[in-house]
């Protein structure tokens, strides 16, 4: 078995200190690169994808050869494999980062003071943005193309499992940045999979102004009690549909079937479905035999295994689990009321949805559900930066302060107060 030591802790620490001071050193010059200065590099990025569609195709075979037999589960699998489509997907998420207008800069709020002075403020910057993530190589190209176009510098760390895929995107950032002169350490990818990086990178406060966990749940925890700089972040994706008394059947049967069948290894699939009694008996047995052709297993309360006698009794545990897998979790209520109740006591504030015809109950759910999205008569599963049109996101934050929801090109910025004189003095 192979031991980490002090020397090779302090190694990985210093290597990392090392990006840092570079990253720091490239924030400063981003931050004063001009909008078609960082437009130029995403199209260079996109056009090295393209170019490089072989290349990345070998290097995620490598991955995922290597996770078939490392004994990955489908989910993990799911997520790490770089097709065409996602491959296409960067591609497209590049352009439309660079079509987005530049928030850098922007002065909000300027008024005149009675001193005569002005007062506003201008959009800034975070820095240097650490991003944290697994299994999905694709984040290297969203995590990179949103700090750029924010004027942000980012160290990446990418898990284990894709390391040869996110040298392969690195080379075609590290080209493309080079091609529109704009500093290659501004992107840096590390290049190791010792778990001492993750340490090293959520403390390094001189260099580093904010670290973005995307992963799994004890990722996200360990960083959370870890880190020594500010976290953004989202614990679990508890997802619901909320199908009311008075929707639509077939309205809520096929956002019911999306949200939870579009794709099942996701933060904004859902993991558990409420029906009204009121149409509960209609629609179940449709949504049933829809769900098992799919081959998800269901879990039902005492009121849905009447309905539903087939199907699997749910525990306690099941209102709270996100699952990430073909598993659903039914539980039928009485009204909007207890379906909000629920969500109270078991969401976990990431993406809530409503499906109804009636106008007062949707204003109601939106005002009264606290979660990061609220969505009426569409699937969770658009609670993405990209269908939000941000072009691409960096997480969900789930937190009240500064970012909420998809993180896009705006969450990666803050403000500073400027104040505008002609010689004014304080009197």
């Amino acid at each position: 078995m192979t031991t980490t030591t002090t020397t090779d802790l302090q190694s990985t620490r210093d290597k990392l200190e090392q990006m840092g001071r570079a990253a720091r050193a490239a924030s400063r010059l981003m931050a004063r690169a001009d909008t078609e200065g960082k437009n130029r590099a995403l199209r260079a990025i996109a056009a090295q994808l393209e170019a490089q569609r072989i290349q990345l195709a070998e290097a995620n075979a490598t991955d995922m050869q290597a996770g078939r037999e490392r004994g990955l589960d489908a989910a993990l699998l799911d997520r790490l494999e770089l097709n065409e489509a996602r491959i296409d997907g960067m591609i497209e998420g590049l352009i439309q980062v660079a079509d987005l207008p530049d928030p850098v800069g922007e002065i909000e709020d300027l008024c005149y003071r009675p001193s005569g002075i002005q007062v506003g403020k201008m959009r800034v910057p975070l820095g240097v943005v650490g991003i944290i993530y697994e299994s999905r190589p694709n984040v290297t190209i969203d995590a990179a193309s949103l700090c750029l176009k924010s004027g942000n510098a980012t160290i990446l760390r990418g898990g284990s499992e894709a390391l040869h895929s996110n040298q392969a995107i690195a080379a075609c950032i590290s080209a493309g940045l080079r091609e529109a002169g704009l500093p290659q350490t501004a992107v840096q990818v590390v290049d190791t999979s010792d778990r001492a990086a993750v340490g090293a990178l959520i403390t390094m406060p001189d260099y580093v102004d904010v670290v973005v966990p995307r992963g799994g749940t004890g990722l996200i925890e360990r960083v959370s009690r870890e880190a020594t700089v500010p976290v953004i972040k989202h614990l679990h994706g508890v997802c619901h549909v909320f199908i009311d008394d008075l929707a639509d059947e077939q309205k809520g049967f096929e956002i019911a079937l999306n949200a939870k069948t579009h794709r099942y290894g996701v933060c904004n699939a859902m993991e558990s479905l409420l029906v009204a009694e009121g149409i509960a008996e209609g629609i179940l047995p449709r949504l049933a035999e829809a769900y098992m052709l799919k081959g998800v297993e269901l879990r039902g309360c005492e009121r849905t295994r009447e309905i539903l006698p087939q199907i699997n009794a749910a525990g306690d545990s099941d209102w709270s689990e996100e699952y990430l897998a073909p598993i659903l979790a039914i539980r039928v209520v009485a009204n909007m009321d207890e379906a909000m109740d629920h969500i109270a006591r078991y969401g976990s504030g990431h993406t809530e949805a409503i499906v109804t015809q009636d106008y007062s109950r949707s204003r109601r759910f939106l005002a009264e559900v606290d979660a990061s999205s609220v969505i009426v008569n569409a699937s969770t599963r658009f609670a993405d930066g990209f269908e939000y049109g941000l072009g691409a996101e960096i997480g969900i934050s789930t937190d009240k302060i500064h970012a909420r929801g998809p993180v896009g090109l705006e969450g990666l910025t803050s403000q500073k107060w400027i104040v505008l004189g002609d010689g004014h003095i304080r009197r």
